[in-house]
């Protein structure tokens, strides 16, 4: 029966279109999310720069940017077990899906995190609005103590170091990363594309250009076993909603990135947790993001996230049944090409001799980092490579490197 007063309108055309432009949002995120080293942000400012020139009404243009980051945020995780070259917002999942990979779980591991962003979408949407409405109350008290949840948070992770030693390996990592980040991430690069930044290149050196050094004296990928999962569904779904969560905090909190957020999850996943329910946990937080930073774009008027930035300049009308709608189509895209996309790119990398992959990675990675961010960007990829090396030597974890965003956030927010 029709609701009295609402007139039900079918414009096939209409549909086809908007079906058309969240397609080509899904193949350009696709192709992102596979790029190794390439950061979202950077894409999406890419975006921005190219919609104007796009044919169409703005808010199509708009539902395929968005779209595009949907399907990164699940794809983003493929290049990180693979080849160890993270997207920033998934570094701290990066060692223990690559740790999965080693231990030929690497089917497994792609499923998980497609499993963890996926149920994120569904548990987000229900959570959005009341979500939002409590943070709209609770954002002026929460903002003035971000520095000292920060501190906090970090002192905790270096008190959970096994040892003195890995202790003081994680307080150098911490150090050393926030002294590069102040350094380095208010810089104006002067570069190639104006969609620079210097969190590409950063997080290419921290994360990725240790294991891929590290990597090459190694046998490479060894053979994949079946695709079978051996969290239970119980975990896996309690494991999603804990990242649904923190990506909540990252979509209404100011200066706290998806990556810093992975960071929170690790202090709340039960004791002995493993890489299984870190990747569901870092997945559902990278992918949750883009629903509650959409619901706080439209409520606070200030854009969280990269994607959301590139629509807000590029002036798209917030549409949001459309703009949620794209979010469904774009993440049920999203779930269907991990598995089939990310299967065959292990397959093809364990056919490739993995000492030169590596290089050639690496030289590729050293041409974003002039790209995005010309000759300071090299630099700032060479230093964070070095200082990336350091925490497995000094008996401590990667994670402490997220640093290079706590440490300025923490003096300058």
């Amino acid at each position: 029966m029709l609701v009295p007063g609402v007139e039900v309108v079918i414009a096939p055309e209409s549909s086809l279109r908007i079906v058309a432009f969240i397609g080509l949002g899904v193949a350009l995120g696709t192709i992102s999310g596979l790029t190794p080293g390439l950061h979202a942000n950077n894409f999406a400012l890419l975006l921005a720069a190219a919609a104007p020139s796009v044919p169409g009404p703005p808010m199509l243009v708009g539902a395929a940017m968005l779209a595009a980051g949907v399907v990164h945020t699940f794809l983003d995780i493929v290049p990180a077990i693979a080849l160890g070259v993270p997207d920033a917002a998934m570094a701290a999942s990066a060692l223990p899906g690559h740790r999965l990979v080693i231990e030929g779980r690497g089917h497994e591991a792609l499923r998980l995190s497609a499993m963890g962003s996926g149920l994120a979408v569904l548990l987000a949407m229900p959570l959005a609005v009341p979500v939002t409405e409590l943070m709209v109350r609770l954002y002026p008290m929460l903002r003035p103590h971000l520095t000292v949840f920060l501190g906090l948070l970090a002192a905790f992770l270096i008190m959970t170091e096994g040892s003195h030693r890995g202790r003081l390996g994680g307080l150098v990592a911490f150090v050393g990363s926030a002294g590069l980040g102040l350094l380095t991430l208010d810089r104006d690069p002067a570069a190639l594309l104006d969609a620079g930044g210097m969190l590409a290149p950063l997080f290419a050196g921290l994360f990725g250009a240790p294991v891929l050094l590290d990597a090459m004296r190694g046998a490479g990928i060894p053979a994949q076993g079946d695709a079978v999962i051996a969290s239970q569904r119980r975990s896996i779904a309690v494991t999603a909603l804990l990242g649904t969560v923190a990506g909540a905090m990252v979509g209404y909190l100011p200066a706290v990135s998806s990556a810093i957020a992975a960071v929170v999850v690790l202090t709340v996943l039960p004791s002995g947790s493993g890489a299984r329910q870190f990747i569901v946990a870092t997945s559902g937080v990278n992918t949750a993001n883009m629903v509650f930073a959409l619901f706080a774009l439209i409520a606070l008027g200030t854009p969280r996230t990269g994607v959301l930035v590139a629509l807000d300049s590029a002036g798209v009308p917030l549409n949001l049944p459309l703009l949620l709608a794209t979010v469904v189509i774009a993440a049920g895209a999203g779930f269907v090409l991990v598995p089939i996309v990310g299967d065959r790119y292990l397959s093809f990398i364990r056919g490739v001799n993995y000492t030169q992959l590596s290089l050639a990675i690496l030289t590729g990675l050293v041409g974003i980092a002039f790209v995005f961010a010309g000759p300071i960007g090299v630099l700032a990829f060479a230093a964070s490579a070095v200082l990336g090396l350091l925490p497995p030597r000094l008996g401590a974890k990667r994670v402490h490197l997220m640093g290079v965003l706590m440490g300025p956030i923490m003096l300058y927010r």
